[in-house]
């Protein structure tokens, strides 16, 4: 920490970098071949449910239960860890410790199997668990190594790193999986394991270079048994603190809203693509999806850096608020498509909006944290804000999807939450000292 430099491109360079290694779990697990792979272990077998304590559970269910319990344990514990942290000084230990847990459950996957359910599943929990916890202590960095008029660009350099290696090593997955014989394989599903390796030695092997060049804010203090309540006491620290910062708080309520509805959209593209897309052949569709996928990542690296741009001439508030605009015409757009090339275009409009409004959002709340250095346990507070978004808008999804029968009935009510979003973010004052920085 001696030479620790705030603004030194070398440590903001470093920090960026962390995108590229942990993207690949979000693209490869989250969101392609470990979803490919789950469901094809049950069409081996010839079933879509599988026994939990006496009751015949869907396979979708199954991993939806435990993907929702997974981002509950990381709710929980993200709050209290960060106060052991900002106590301690310890935000890079705890960013390492998810990251090894992250990238060593994804090396486990490659043993996942429904013979072994109970532990697969654990094993798969890990991962995500891995993933978000790594990435509290990763955001609540930015304003301790970047200054304000640095962090939009850096945040988007993120993004945009991550997007690149993600869609750089699910290339590789792809070409693995569809030229299995060539390579070597015994099957698909062979190298779908194989491509889980990956994932886990990319994650933590380019995770060293970002933890070689971040400072460590290490204090000299030792933990005793209180700090462990520390973290309940942060918690109401930061809702008490909130009340006196109106602008902070209103903030984070139009985040909450509109931030339900795009992490909805990303969870549900893939799966509304398959089942509301009239694909001529199951190849295409699979295809397709996989383009779709493509596009999305890629155009969000261009969407990143256009929305910091935009920011600089408008000014971060007032650019969310195009940006959700933007994202109610797409939700238009969306509800009347039925042809694979509409789906492409609807695909390469949510990348180009998806990528700025993740990067601006939390560059956004990084400037709005000016006034305190509890950096960690305000990022924490925001990360569970948008962990229970989530929940709330896949609620919210599946309810509306259920009761009507057609996934395109849903896309109203996410209208619905960009607009709410829209309305609560020109409510969020301007007070003296903050208009430069949020506008």
């Amino acid at each position: 920490m001696a030479n620790f430099v705030k603004g030194d491109k070398k440590i903001l360079n470093a920090w960026a970098f962390y995108d590229w290694a942990n993207s690949v779990y979000a693209l490869v697990i989250s969101s392609s071949i470990f979803p490919l792979y789950y469901g094809a272990l049950f069409r081996e077998l010839s079933i879509d449910t599988y026994p939990f304590f006496g009751v015949e559970i869907k396979s979708e269910s199954i991993i939806s239960y435990v993907t929702a319990v997974g981002f509950l344990i990381v709710a929980v514990c993200s709050p209290l860890l960060s106060g052991i942290a900002d106590y301690l000084g310890t935000k890079k230990f705890f960013m390492k410790l998810f990251c090894v847990i992250g990238a060593l459950s994804c090396m486990l996957l490659y043993f996942f199997s429904l013979e072994y359910i109970g532990v697969s599943l654990l094993i798969y929990m890990f991962g995500l668990i891995g993933f978000w916890g790594s990435l509290v202590f990763y955001n609540s960095y930015l304003p301790d190594i970047a200054f304000e008029n640095q962090q939009d660009k850096i945040s988007a350099k993120g993004y945009a790193l991550g997007y690149i290696g993600s869609v750089i090593l699910l290339l590789v997955n792809l070409g693995m999986v569809m030229k299995y014989d060539v390579l070597g394989f015994s099957s698909a599903l062979s190298a779908m394991r194989c491509s889980f390796l990956l994932v886990g030695l990319w994650w933590i092997s380019f995770s060293l270079y970002t933890f070689k060049h971040l400072p460590d804010f290490k204090k000299d203090k030792k933990l005793t048994y209180s700090i462990f309540f520390k973290g309940f006491r942060e918690i109401k620290k930061v809702w008490k603190e909130l009340q006196d910062y109106n602008s902070l708080k209103r903030y984070l309520i139009a985040f909450f809203v509109y931030s339900m509805a795009v992490q909805t959209v990303m969870i549900i593209a893939a799966y509304f693509g398959e089942k509301e897309i009239a694909w001529q052949s199951d190849s295409q569709r699979t295809t397709g999806l996989i383009i779709s996928i493509l596009v999305i990542q890629l155009v969000a690296v261009f969407g990143a850096y256009l929305t910091a741009k935009l920011s600089e001439k408008i000014g971060n508030i007032y650019t969310l608020c195009v940006l959700n605009i933007l994202w109610v015409g797409i939700c238009v757009y969306a509800y009347t498509i039925v042809l694979p090339n509409e789906f492409y275009v609807a695909a390469g409009l949510v990348g180009l909006v998806m990528g700025g409004i993740q990067s601006l959002s939390r560059s956004t709340y990084s400037k709005m944290l000016h006034k305190t250095t509890d950096t960690t346990s305000f990022f924490s507070f925001y990360d569970v804000t948008e962990k229970i978004g989530i929940v709330v808008g896949m609620l919210f999804y599946g309810f509306i999807s259920d009761i009507t029968g057609k996934m395109q009935n849903a896309i109203l009510l996410l209208i619905v939450f960009f607009v709410l979003g829209f309305v609560l973010l020109l409510r969020v004052p301007k007070v003296k000292g903050e208009y430069k920085t949020i506008k």
